[in-house]
């Protein structure tokens, strides 16, 4: 039951970004990503911290606009242009959720595709189900497939099951490993059978949102489990969609929450940002 810890896996992508950093600053390019946030919730700002201490390491440089919690939908958008209108910002990141009085909806079709490094626009994302190798896909799907990338996976003919199928992580996800020429099955709320779907994959990715959702039921012993949930689960501890304790001795591979997919988002972000100031300074 080897362990994939998200630790290894940014280790390994940290040499290849922080040399192409190197390399765009010997040109005379500067990497920047702009945060764009609304308020102060706990959750978001941690997630900056994080993001802005990852993208450090590399040598990124890393800018918050931080809005009033009370700000109008046309300060916001104002704010918004400002960046997406900025040379010298590569990538544009919004924290969301949004306060209910504002909406993400009227600039989703404004963002610049070259600094879209999270795939909010409807663009981004058809590029994404179109196999469009040089669109950024959500920052959490990809780092699902650097995970799997880690191990030497090797995806044609394999049976992909992905519980959840959001246009945040599963959607996308299944759509990138369609393109490496798996097969890919869907469970959600509806499903008929979700344990018997799981226990025939070869690769098992949860991206629920429900704790403990994946037990001993829905594994086999050749199974790479990859668990995206991050939940709290009643004893107030933070824990993933799958139960790691019932689950670890089963499987082949597996990625424990936390320390697992989670930490990887933020150096797919990076990786975003790089790839996205290459373009935009050719």
């Amino acid at each position: 039951m080897p362990v994939i810890k998200g630790a290894q896996v940014v280790e390994a992508m940290g040499g290849r970004i922080t040399k192409q950093v190197e390399e765009l600053k010997n040109a005379g390019v500067e990497p920047c990503l702009a945060i764009l946030r609304v308020g102060e919730d706990g959750s978001q700002m941690a997630y900056e911290r994080g993001a802005r201490n990852r993208l450090a390491k590399y040598g990124i440089k890393c800018e918050t606009t931080a809005l009033d919690i009370d700000v109008s939908q046309e300060d916001f958008e104002k704010a918004f242009r400002g960046l997406n209108e900025d040379p010298a910002v590569h990538g544009i990141l919004i924290l969301q959720p949004l306060p209910k009085s504002l909406s993400i909806e009227s600039i989703k079709n404004e963002i610049n595709p070259l600094k879209d490094v999270d795939a909010i626009s409807p663009m981004t994302l058809y590029r994404v189900f179109a196999w469009d190798k040089q669109a950024f896909a959500p920052c959490t799907a990809e780092g699902v497939i650097e995970i799997l990338d880690s191990i030497g996976t090797q995806y044609r003919g394999k049976k992909c099951v992905i519980v959840g199928c959001s246009l945040v992580v599963g959607r996308p996800l299944g759509m990138l490993l369609l393109a490496r020429d798996a097969t890919v099955t869907y469970c959600h709320e509806f499903t008929v059978d979700v344990p018997k779907e799981a226990r025939d994959a070869d690769i098992l990715i949860s991206a629920a949102g429900v704790p403990k959702l994946i037990g001993a039921g829905h594994v086999n012993e050749n199974m790479t489990v990859v668990d995206v949930g991050i939940n709290v689960g009643a004893d107030g501890k933070m824990c993933g969609d799958v139960d790691f304790d019932a689950v670890k001795d089963i499987v082949a591979n597996i990625t424990p929450v936390p320390g697992g997919a989670g930490s990887v988002t933020t150096s797919v972000l990076a990786d975003h940002v790089v790839r996205a100031a290459k373009a935009l300074t050719k």
